[in-house]
Formats: C-alpha cells, sequence, structure tokens
C-alpha cells in the first residue's frame, strides 16, 4: 500500500486532540501534506466560535492523531492510516502559517478564490502507522 500517496490524494481526515487531562476531541479536516508535516487551518466554513477547541488542546498537550481511511462495502478495499505528530499553531501571517496556506490552496481549489485567514496548524515529527485488507 502506497501511504504517502493515499494520504496526498484523501480529501478529508479526521484530527484527534486531547485536553491537558486527555479528554479527546475529534473533528473532520481539510489538509494538505507537505514533505514532513501535514497543515490544516481554520477556514471561513461556519462555526460556532473561532475559538476552537482544538486550537485550545494543542496549547495544553500538542501531540495529535490524523486519520485517514477508506470504506467500501466490499470489505477487500478498506484501509486506514493513522499519522501521530506533534502539532503547532501559527498566524497566517508568519512564514510558517505562509507555508501551510500555501499547501492547502495548492491542494483545494475552494482555497484559491478566498485565501484562509488562520491560524493554521502544522504537524511534525509524524509517525505513520497503516493498515489495509
Amino acid at each position: 500500500m502506497d501511504v504517502r500517496r493515499r494520504v496526498t490524494e484523501a480529501r478529508v481526515a479526521r484530527l484527534a486532540t486531547a485536553d491537558g487531562s486527555g479528554e479527546p476531541h475529534l473533528v473532520p479536516i481539510v489538509f494538505a501534506l507537505d514533505g514532513d508535516a501535514i497543515h490544516t487551518c481554520v477556514d471561513d466554513k461556519p462555526k460556532s466560535t473561532r475559538r476552537l477547541r482544538r486550537l485550545a488542546d494543542i496549547a495544553a498537550n500538542p501531540r495529535v492523531s490524523v486519520l485517514v481511511d477508506h470504506y467500501s462495502d466490499d470489505w477487500s478495499q478498506l484501509w486506514w492510516i493513522r499519522i501521530d505528530g506533534i502539532a503547532t499553531v501559527h498566524a497566517a501571517d508568519t512564514d510558517a502559517g505562509a507555508t501551510g496556506l500555501d499547501a492547502l490552496v495548492r491542494k483545494y481549489p475552494q482555497y484559491q478564490s478566498k485565501r484562509p485567514p488562520g491560524p493554521v496548524i502544522t504537524i511534525a515529527r509524524l509517525r505513520w502507522r497503516s493498515w489495509s485488507a
């Protein structure tokens, strides 16, 4: 299984964070794999607040997981890839934030017409685990 190709081509993943006490939080994300880092950001899709729990969780506990998976009723086609790493949060107007946003803009046409405001989450020190049927 070519895990990097599958992750690069995936359009959505799930980001798992945990707060300082270990309380888990899981959200779907759009993301871009860029070299040895994964980027995602806070964009303009509707949210109840811009003070997102995932940002507070990362401030308290930067260890995160990203899950990319594929389901099919043909169970011989099932697979998942989990990537664990260390997350940092960057303002969109920093070099690190701009790098992440550039990667996201290259992947998602929706961001080409309206660049996301950020902040940007960058996940590094990636550890990969995978399974396929």
